[in-house]
Order: C-alpha cells, then structure tokens, then sequence
C-alpha cells in the first residue's frame, strides 16, 4: 500500500523557519518526482515545486528563494525547506509523487503574530 505522510507543520511567526517531511511507504520515491502543494483556506490547491528523481528542482516564483526541496533517498524522506515565511504562506502543505499518484493528507502551517 502506497502512503505518503506529512508532518513538520505548526505555528510560526512572519520571518520564522519550519522543515516539513514527507515520508513515503509502499514506493520507492528515489524513482518518483516528488512534488509538494498547498491549499489555503477557501481557496484552490496551488503547486509549490518539485525534485526530480536525478535532483532537479522547480519553485513557483512566489516562494523561490525561500524554499528547498531535498530528498532523503535512504529513508524515503522528501523535505521542504521554508524560510523567511510570511502569513500568504498560511495553508496545508500536501506531498504528491508522480507517477505514481499519490497524495499525503497533509500538514498545516501557519504563519502569523
């Protein structure tokens, strides 16, 4: 059974730093790109970036420069890496990999005084 599981996620003030996992069971996600998204309150889940399986990485540009995607191949560990985080960065971070479709059920991060 293929489970992606998101933790990492809390409460932080404007300019703080939070590390979000993603662990992965039942694939192997050396071989995926694994992707991470996330949805704000009343809004559409939005695209955050990616790693490729040889290492590539992609930014949207609203958190390029913030954030960095890395992985952890031996312990089928993908990070996220948010620095200097503002309240816009308020949402539930999801994990994903493609090809195989599979989603995380997500971590909340909030930002705010």
């Amino acid at each position: 059974q293929v489970q992606l599981v998101e933790s990492g996620g809390g409460l932080v003030r404007p300019g703080g730093s939070l590390r979000l996992s993603c662990v992965a069971s039942g694939i192997d996600a050396s071989i995926e790109t694994m992707q991470w998204f996330r949805q704000a309150p009343g809004k559409q889940r939005d695209y955050v970036g990616f790693i490729s399986p040889s290492g590539n990485t992609f930014y949207v540009d609203s958190v390029k420069g913030r954030f960095t995607i890395s992985r952890d191949n031996a312990n089928n560990i993908v990070y996220l890496q948010m620095n200097n985080l503002k309240p816009e960065d308020t949402a539930v971070y999801y994990c994903k990999s493609s090809p195989t479709d599979a989603w995380g059920r997500g971590t909340q991060v909030t930002v705010s005084t």
